[in-house]
Formats: structure tokens, C-alpha cells, sequence
């Protein structure tokens, strides 16, 4: 248990991998996506963010049931039964990408899924599965897209449906998977070292095998972030016109995307809007 200066309990921060991200990206957006209330409105709907939904709950829906119940046919209905062309140019574009994401969730669910198949994944232990786990001076959380079981050890599964092909550098990097596979081993009571990005427009999976040391660098750099934004948020809730000073922006080109922009003169001086559909996979 840590203690606070006054030698009671300290306060753990809790934190999920958007808000550690939004944290590093840009400290306005995340006052304005976390803290501010009322919260202040948003963006409209993205494309690429409907597209991913979509893909993700297809998916989930298939992997829910019995492996005998699995087809590329019926990851291919999921698909219809869930979309929505939000976010999307015209009806044109929603219908090309509807048909992308189709071919894309039934080829998955034949190399992975289906009794027999060429590249199976193993048992699947959890489907938008809820991890939470203290860690030092915070509380880890956040929802993994799957956890497989393979030969007795977890593995972190993350569906990934944009422009950019992850590596397995980006697995390694990737702070979210390492924070779900320690909260994993937490909360299963089961090895966990692998993670992996499985890119559905392109076919490929990015994959990293964690080590201790690894996965501890990730974790220290976690609760530093973590510890920041805590302390950042106590002084803000104490005095709310420190938000400037506590919360300034990071304008560049991200800014073009960013849902909040509407609310920073310094993002839409930074780059111009992007349209609904920009970082849709070609």
C-alpha cells in the first residue's frame, strides 16, 4: 500500500490506455475529453472509427459462439447486421467499404476460426474482456479486444482495421497490449507475455513476446504518466482556472483529426480539417 505525505492511503489514479495516450498526445484534449463539465461537444462521427466498430463487434459476435457455429458466411451477416455508414462520403463510399469489410471479417474467421483452420487461434478466454488491476500507484484498466489461450499461457489479441500495417515493433511499443497483459496475469493467474495486432485489411498479424523487463519498463512509464495527470487533475478540481497553465495544447498535424478542435484556436490554426473519411485503409 503507498502513503500519502499525511500517512494516510494514497489515492490511486485509475487509468486506461486512451486516457494515458490522450495524456501524452496533448494535455488540452485530454482536460477537454476527461474533465470539463459539462463536457464539451464533440466532433462528428468518423468513418474510420464506424468501420472499426463494426469490424470489432462482427468479430466479437462470431468468436462468442461455438466453433462449430463459426463460417465466413456468417462473420460476413455480422457485418450487415451491425453497420452504419457514419461518418461516410455518400452512400457510394459506405457501400464500398461495407463490402471491404465483409471480405475482410470472413477471410479472418477462415484462416483463424473455423474448425480446422489454417492458423487457429487457440481457446479464446475473454471477448471485450473488462481488465482491471492495481499496479504501484494506479489502477491499470481497460478492454481487451480478445484473450486467447494457447498451451496454457494468455495471449493479447488487438484488431486493428487502419490506413498504416503494424510491425512487431509496434506490438512491443505498443503501451495499451502491455498494460493488458499485465492486468491480465493479474486477473486470470496466468502467464500472458505475448500480445498481438492482427490487421484485418491486410491479412497480417504483428506479434511481440514481452519479458520481464520488458513489460516493467512499460509499467514504470505508465505510473509516471499516471501520476502526472493525477496531480494534474487534483490541482484542477482545486482550482479549475490553473487549466491553462496545467493543460496547454500541442498543435500539429494531428490536429486536423482531432474531435475537440472545435474548442482550440491554436488546433484549427495548426492544420485544416480533415474529412469524415480521411484515414479509412485504402
Amino acid at each position: 500500500m503507498q502513503l500519502g505525505l499525511d500517512g494516510m492511503p494514497a489515492r490511486l489514479v485509475r487509468v486506461t490506455p486512451s486516457r494515458l495516450a490522450t495524456w501524452e498526445d496533448c494535455r488540452r484534449r485530454y482536460r477537454l475529453t476527461y474533465l470539463d463539465r459539462p463536457v464539451p461537444p464533440r466532433g462528428g462521427p468518423r468513418a474510420a472509427s464506424t468501420l472499426g466498430a463494426v469490424v470489432h463487434t462482427a468479430l466479437q459476435a462470431v468468436f462468442g459462439d461455438a466453433p462449430a457455429r463459426r463460417s465466413p458466411a456468417r462473420a460476413a451477416l455480422e457485418v450487415d447486421r451491425r453497420w452504419s455508414s457514419e461518418g461516410f462520403r455518400d452512400d457510394a463510399q459506405a457501400a464500398t467499404y461495407r463490402e471491404r469489410a465483409r471480405t475482410w471479417v470472413a477471410d479472418y474467421v477462415e484462416r483463424h476460426a473455423v474448425p480446422d483452420a489454417p492458423e487457429p487461434t487457440g481457446e479464446v478466454v475473454g471477448l471485450e474482456r473488462w481488465l482491471s488491476a492495481p499496479m504501484g500507484g494506479m489502477v491499470a484498466e481497460g478492454r481487451a479486444d480478445r484473450l486467447d489461450d494457447r498451451a496454457g499461457e494468455t495471449v493479447v489479441v488487438d484488431y486493428k482495421t487502419g490506413r498504416r500495417v503494424p510491425d512487431a515493433d509496434d506490438a512491443r511499443r505498443s503501451p495499451a497490449l502491455a498494460l493488458y497483459a499485465l492486468a491480465a496475469r493479474r486477473t486470470l493467474r496466468r502467464p500472458c507475455r505475448r500480445v498481438e495486432l492482427h490487421h484485418l485489411p491486410s491479412g497480417t498479424i504483428a506479434a511481440a513476446e514481452h519479458d520481464e523487463l520488458s513489460l516493467a519498463a512499460h509499467r514504470e512509464r505508465a505510473e509516471g504518466t499516471a501520476t502526472e495527470l493525477g496531480a494534474a487533475t487534483d490541482a484542477f478540481e482545486a482550482d479549475p482556472g490553473v487549466a491553462e497553465s496545467l493543460f496547454p495544447p500541442a498543435p500539429g498535424p494531428r490536429c486536423a483529426s482531432c474531435d475537440v478542435r472545435r474548442h482550440c484556436p491554436e488546433g484549427r490554426a495548426a492544420a485544416p480539417a480533415e474529412p469524415a473519411w480521411a484515414g479509412l485503409a485504402p
